[in-house]
């Protein structure tokens, strides 16, 4: 018996795949376009398709189960063929969750944060040789695959995302994972093509809550408001336990964290990655991890892959790409690094790339986002914009959502491209802040400007 996937390229599925094959699965799959590096690392393992496209011909009565991608449609010809076949059909976190019913499930749900603080704890238990299972939305150092599934592990370690679980399912992900012990971490209204008013959104955080296990435990972040109110007032039987950002100081361009046996220094930086580190404390706690092991685990804590990720330094300059796009996290973002080089002229970058972010009614959740930077910049392409069928956004819809009267906008990727190569960035700090890649900026020559 084989499992296949429909629509296997993708960035969580393609890792699904290899761990089930790294678990001793037979795995086939689909899709109609696949990009690096999951191309590369589905070919290293043999589950590469042989062909692009959709072949109905695949499926058939010795697939044990399908799981279904976001990227597949519901009339894709082998879902259709799987389903005349009554074939046993699972969304990506369905099937997450069948391998898992029977360990103690810790899911970390929220807003923003979630890939960070799923990181943070895993780095703990890596560094302390604590064999887990674990499902993270970015590839991390020392890991091999961003999902890892065993038969004797106790624990499961699930970053909780709040988007659908694939075209047939319409509840949020996060939902199908039943968690022993849970984690949210902050809620800003995002996804509004799905949650089309803050109330709806927020009510998928409470029915998040409300499923968790009875006598399970909720580690929550009491300095978000919204947050607070939603553990406060469940009135499901658990334990719960409220954080706060940890006490730490900045010296010399070195965040000091606050502990027991004085200040030590730490990777990470800002705010928010500090509040990220209490809920991870608390969380590597509940997993038998007591505080001393856990300060001297995560002070080699770099982060994950496209969170603040240093990509350039030199004797007075500095450029950090990050994953930031919803107006949270992009002030979040933009305070860290200001905070962290306050002598610094801080040059930030904002691609406007999700439908959230492109959507004319959403844009004025930005104001003051950006408020932070020295030079302000922003970026969206227009032909984004038509390829989301959203409505044009215009240049004025964009100056006046941000309230910055020195704002730069820019359509044109060879324009912000002449901007970025341009500008003097001697005692700067370059931040580039985007979901995508500005229109096909290299990266690699990012990195000479800092030199």
């Amino acid at each position: 018996m084989r499992t296949h996937f429909i629509a296997i390229g993708g960035a969580a599925m393609h890792n699904l795949a290899l761990a089930l094959h790294d678990k001793g699965y037979k795995v086939t799959g689909s899709d109609d376009a696949i990009f690096e590096p999951s191309k590369s690392r589905l070919q290293n393992k043999g589950l590469l398709p042989e062909s692009l496209g959709w072949f109905p011909e695949k499926i058939t009565t010795d697939v044990e189960a399908i799981i279904l991608g976001m990227h597949a449609k519901p009339d894709n010809p082998e879902l259709l063929k799987a389903q005349q076949l009554g074939l046993k059909i699972y969304s990506y976190p369905e099937f997450l969750y069948e391998q898992s019913k029977n360990k103690t499930r810790v899911v970390i749900g929220g807003s923003h944060g979630k890939t960070t603080i799923t990181s943070m704890i895993l780095h703990v238990m890596n560094y302390h040789n604590i064999a887990v299972d674990y499902m993270v939305g970015a590839q991390l150092e020392g890991f091999d695959t961003m999902v890892h599934l065993t038969e004797e592990n106790d624990f499961i370690v699930l970053e909780g995302d709040e988007y659908l679980s694939s075209p047939m399912d319409r509840r949020p992900k996060f939902h199908l994972y039943q968690p022993n012990i849970a984690l949210l971490s902050g809620i800003a209204w995002d996804h509004i093509n799905v949650f089309p008013t803050f109330e709806n959104y927020v009510e998928q955080f409470e029915i998040f809550v409300n499923q968790v296990t009875s006598g399970g435990i909720l580690v929550y972040n009491e300095e978000d408001l919204v947050v607070k109110k939603v553990a406060e007032e469940t009135q499901n039987p658990i334990r719960k336990i409220p954080y706060q950002t940890a006490l730490y100081k900045v010296e010399n361009g070195k965040t000091l964290l606050e502990t027991p046996n004085g200040f030590m220094p730490i990777e990470i930086f800002g705010a928010h990655n500090l509040n990220n580190l209490s809920g991870a404390k608390w969380i590597c706690q509940c997993m038998g991890v007591d505080e001393a092991d856990f300060y001297e685990a995560i002070a080699t804590f770099k982060g994950a892959s496209k969170r603040l990720e240093k990509i350039a330094e030199s004797n007075n300059k500095v450029a950090y790409k990050d994953f930031a796009h919803s107006p949270s996290k992009v002030a979040a973002t933009t305070k860290a690094v200001k905070n962290q080089y306050p002598n610094r002229k801080l040059v930030a970058c904002l691609e406007l790339h999700t439908y959230s972010s492109l959507n004319a009614d959403f844009l004025k959740e930005y104001e003051g986002a950006l408020d932070a930077a020295d030079v302000a910049v922003v970026f969206y392409s227009p032909d984004a914009v038509k390829i989301k069928q959203l409505e044009e956004v215009s240049y004025e819809q964009i100056a006046q959502a941000f309230k910055r009267n020195d704002l730069l906008i820019y359509t044109q990727p060879a324009e912000f491209k002449e901007f970025l190569f341009t500008y003097n960035l001697d005692a700067c700090a370059l931040l580039l802040m985007s979901s995508g890649n500005y229109g096909g900026l290299d990266f690699e020559e990012v990195k000479q400007l800092i030199k």
